[in-house]
């Protein structure tokens, strides 16, 4: 019996190691199918996804991402597996690269643990995450340098990850840096022709003559398509540089952001317009920087770049790229791709800006040389055919004749009267403006500033760029006038928005004044003589008055909603100026 006993377990053993053979043949074919998985493909970020999820296949986790390193040695990018959308939404914030995430970036070496929480590197899981307890971790190097690591936890079955595994790992680490560098060499020049496509492209649409509003915004549209941001806005400073206006935005929340007036002594984009460099900030919604009248509209983002649009002390603009918050900074290259696009916007700027000049420049002396022949040559001879025709009139023997060559002389007169006023309207046109109701507003919202005891939140539509005729632009600051006053005295607010903008209608465009506020409302006894005064002055010009309660918002019951509507008249051009006798000239008559 103790032969057969023997025997028994050499064929048990035996059968184990073949066991072992065949589960060893088949991990290596697993390890090669996911080498020729994770090369197949030239796209970098589905190649970094394709080795996180041929890592939690290979050695049975239930969780695995792979980590990739910045300049700073942080993550700048991480890729999670096994994780469904509910889950990231419910984690606070990615991993920055601190506990074993930092000693793994530290100490680029192989890490297996039986339980995350005993090492004493260990710093616990952001909130929201998912508790993990088994862990292993390895380099991912490219070259000479890691590149990143591929943290996987969890194993299925309740087990402890082994030392397989951790070969596995490494081997898998290995192949995929190749991977890794082809993919990266191959998105990095896509990514540069793309940007200089795109530069290409803005060059050409500036210098072709196109509008500046069109090519900014041509702008912004391709800097949120290839910087992988979320928002991307621009902001212009006004004359007075105390104030920029996001003029243009593309992305999420682009619409609550359009418009708004930021100060520029107390916002991110006046420091990049006063500095003249690039400023990155690690959470734009809680930065003490941050204007606040942009705090709350762009409360979703996170990281973001600030690039001028210029050299220091000629910043033209303000390009602000972010990304919602909890996601990883932009990573360097795309931020000096950014960086280039914007200094080559800021010199096709202003390339079209003296362009524009000399068009204008050119325009001015054409008027005054027209002028300048009407006034020596046309009038002399008219004057002088007068002259001619008045010394005939003695000879003139028949009545009907006499009377002929005096309304001759009468309709040449008047004739010299009219070159004259076009005269003037020529050498006068252009250095008188239309009302500048931007201009106008910002001061009236300085002027209210201290009796609310706070500063409006302040939206100016890019429509207002159109002149406004005076008549309206002087009804429509009396009207914003009386509501902030309203709010001051009654509402006992503490937030005020003003929206002013060109709205398209039917009939005819509507400039709308908007005022928000978050106070106690109109009392229904109260007086309301003020108000009967703004639904005047729209009835006067043919518009409407509104007043209701704002949408309900968190954190406010109450509040009033006052909007003023009035049509817009198409511009008409300027009634011809008298002009004043040229010396030595004097009318026939």
């Amino acid at each position: 019996m103790l032969p057969q006993l023997r025997l028994d377990d050499l064929l048990a053993e035996l059968q184990a190691r073949l066991e072992a053979v065949i589960a060893t043949r088949d991990r290596m074919h697993g390890l090669l199918e996911a080498v020729i998985a994770i090369g197949s493909g030239l796209d970098l970020e589905e190649t970094l996804r394709r080795i996180a999820e041929a890592a939690v296949g290979l050695v049975d986790a239930r969780y695995g991402a792979l980590g990739v390193i910045g300049e700073d040695q942080r993550l700048t990018e991480f890729i999670p597996v096994g994780l469904d959308a509910a889950q990231i939404a419910r984690i606070h914030h990615w991993p920055e690269g601190r506990g074993i995430l930092g000693l793994l970036i530290r100490d680029p070496r192989s890490l297996r643990l039986a339980d995350l929480a005993t090492h004493p590197e260990s710093s616990g899981f952001p909130q929201g995450h998912p508790q993990m307890r088994t862990f292993v971790g390895v380099p991912v190097r490219v070259r000479d340098r890691v590149f990143g690591n591929l943290y996987l936890t969890e194993k299925r079955g309740g087990g402890e990850f082994t030392e397989d595994d951790e070969a596995v790992l490494a081997a898998l680490g290995a192949a995929a840096g190749v991977a890794v560098e082809n993919a990266r060499l191959y998105d990095e020049a896509k990514r540069r022709q793309q940007w200089l496509r795109a530069t290409a492209d803005l060059t050409i649409r500036l210098l072709s003559g196109e509008s500046p509003a069109r090519v900014l915004e041509a702008l912004t549209r391709q800097a949120l398509e290839l910087s992988g941001a979320d928002l991307v806005t621009l902001a212009l400073p006004h004359e007075d540089g105390r104030r920029l206006t996001l003029d243009y935005a593309e992305g999420a929340g682009a619409a609550d952001a359009l418009g708004l007036v930021v100060p520029a002594d107390r916002s991110l984009s006046g420091r990049v317009l006063a500095s003249g460099e690039p400023l990155i900030v690690d959470d734009f919604a809680t930065d003490e920087r941050t204007a606040e009248v942009t705090r709350h509209p762009m409360r979703h983002l996170g990281p973001a770049v600030l690039f001028p649009l210029g050299a220091p002390g000629n910043v033209r603009g303000v390009l602000t790229v972010g990304r919602r918050g909890g996601s990883a900074q932009f990573p360097p290259r795309a931020t000096e791709m950014l960086a280039s696009f914007a200094a080559q916007a800021a010199i096709a700027l202003e390339l079209a800006a003296r362009r524009a000049d000399a068009e204008q420049l050119t325009v001015l002396e054409d008027r005054d040389r027209i002028a300048r022949d009407l006034h020596d040559l046309v009038i002399q001879r008219l004057y002088a055919t007068g002259m001619s025709l008045q010394g005939t009139l003695p000879m003139a023997t028949r009545p009907e004749v006499a009377e002929r060559i005096k309304s001759a002389v009468d309709a040449m007169d008047d004739t010299i009267v009219d070159i004259r006023a076009t005269i003037f309207a020529l050498q006068a046109r252009g250095r008188s403006a239309g009302p500048d109701l931007r201009a106008e507003i910002l001061v009236l919202i300085d002027e209210m500033t201290p009796m609310l005891g706070f500063a409006p939140t302040l939206r100016l539509g890019s429509g207002l760029d159109a002149r406004v005729c005076a008549d309206v632009a002087e009804h429509s600051l009396a009207v914003l006038r009386e509501a902030l006053s309203n709010v001051a005295r009654h509402a006992h607010a503490t937030e005020v928005s003003v929206t002013v903008d060109i709205v398209p209608a039917e009939s005819a465009p509507l400039l709308s004044v908007l005022v928000r506020d978050n106070g106690q409302g109109i009392p229904e006894r109260g007086r309301r003589s003020g108000l009967r005064n703004l639904a005047e002055r729209a009835e006067k010009l043919g518009g409407t008055l509104r007043i209701s309660a704002p949408a309900p918002q968190a954190g406010q019951e109450t509040g009033t909603e006052l909007e003023w509507r009035v049509p817009v008249p198409a511009s008409q051009p300027a009634p011809p100026a008298t002009a004043p006798p040229s010396p030595g000239r004097y009318p026939l008559r």
